[in-house]
């Protein structure tokens, strides 16, 4: 088999050089032995070694050596940036939807708090408390922007702050991507992504309806660490000609928005606890917290309530509108479902908040 080497490949396989022709590299020819090693020479290229085991004879001359590799971390994440950049070159960007006419607020920014919703998840309601599958998942999404959209005050700007695991899980299979705990999953990945897809957009172009300006943050959670990116990723191209919309692609899990005097922070949870964020945030928007009077931090992850103030920032951790899956349920995890809808004043900061309880809206 003749293929094109590069100098550096070819050296590698103890190939002897010829003069590249005029498109670039040459062609060399490869037995089967030759073509067996290339292969793997390019394969291990894109493995990071995870171990060498080797055997020496009695005078300790290595007589056979086995190279342990892996994926590493980087490179999943690298090979997935390629692969959403050239999904995200096909895709045709929206047209540009018609400002709404009606009267708002200047100084308000209605934030829709939005975490741990667990889309393609299966619950058994006689097992957990309610049902939950994927349908049952995106109807209760869009019944509840509907109703917190016409129940919130007329705002110049909306915030979609969906603070991580909006997905269940974050590929082929279904577990957890680090410790790869065995999840229950209603649906194959490809339902579940178009589903996600199509449910963000249905959402985004609710709030364009009402509000001039709508600031979308798509947060990094546990359980849709990769998954993140690609909706992050593929909604900015989508929306790249819409200049009312803003979508924050900031592959760091720590997300600042200002707002007037208000600075507001996102983070999952996953990688921070809520008493060791408001360091973090500083450190990272040392800037924006510079500049403000009020400072609020929202986050999710553990499913239940707790507002914590420190000397730097109020803390909120936020429900989910998701029911209890097989595991938080028979492990005795139990917590209401709602969200919330916050109201902040450029200048007085937090003045009006609406918690939506899942019964208003099933």
């Amino acid at each position: 088999m003749r293929k094109r080497l590069s100098d550096e490949i070819a050296i590698k396989l103890g190939l002897k050089l010829i003069t590249s022709d005029k498109d670039g590299n040459p062609k060399y020819y490869l037995n089967k032995k030759k073509l067996a090693e290339y292969n793997k020479l390019v394969n291990l290229e894109k493995l990071s070694i995870k171990g060498k085991s080797t055997l020496s004879d009695k005078d300790g001359n290595l007589v056979m050596e086995w190279v342990k590799t892996e994926v590493s971390e980087k490179d999943k994440i690298e090979n997935l940036r390629q692969a959403i950049k050239a999904l995200n070159d096909d895709i045709i960007p929206c047209q540009i939807t018609p400002k709404p006419e009606t009267e708002t607020y200047a100084n308000l920014i209605n934030q829709y708090t939005l975490t741990d919703y667990h889309l393609g998840m299966m619950a058994w309601g006689e097992e957990t408390g309610a049902d939950w599958d994927i349908k049952i998942a995106e109807e209760t999404l869009i019944k509840y922007f509907k109703y917190a959209i016409e129940s919130s005050p007329k705002a110049e700007t909306a915030i979609f702050a969906q603070l991580g695991d909006f997905l269940h899980w974050d590929g082929m299979d279904a577990v957890t991507p680090q410790n790869r705990h065995l999840l229950d999953a209603d649906t194959r990945f490809t339902k579940l992504v178009r589903v996600a897809i199509k449910v963000i957009r249905q959402v985004i172009n609710m709030l364009l309806q009402k509000y001039p300006t709508v600031k979308l943050i798509m947060a990094e959670g546990n359980h849709d660490m990769a998954s993140s990116i690609w909706l992050r990723e593929t909604l900015s191209i989508f929306y790249e000609n819409e200049p009312r919309i803003t979508i924050d692609t900031n592959p760091s899990p720590y997300y600042c928005i200002t707002w007037g005097d208000c600075c507001l922070f996102y983070h999952h949870g996953h990688k921070k606890s809520a008493e060791s964020l408001d360091s973090v945030f500083v450190s990272k928007f040392k800037s924006e917290f510079g500049k403000s009077k009020f400072v609020y931090a929202h986050t999710g992850h553990l499913h239940n309530t707790k507002m914590l103030e420190t000397n730097l920032m109020i803390i909120e951790q936020h429900r989910t509108l998701a029911t209890k899956d097989a595991y938080a349920s028979r492990g005795g995890w139990s917590s209401g479902r709602d969200s919330k809808v916050i109201t902040y004043h450029k200048q007085f900061g937090e003045v009006d908040r609406r918690t939506i309880n899942i019964d208003a809206i099933s």
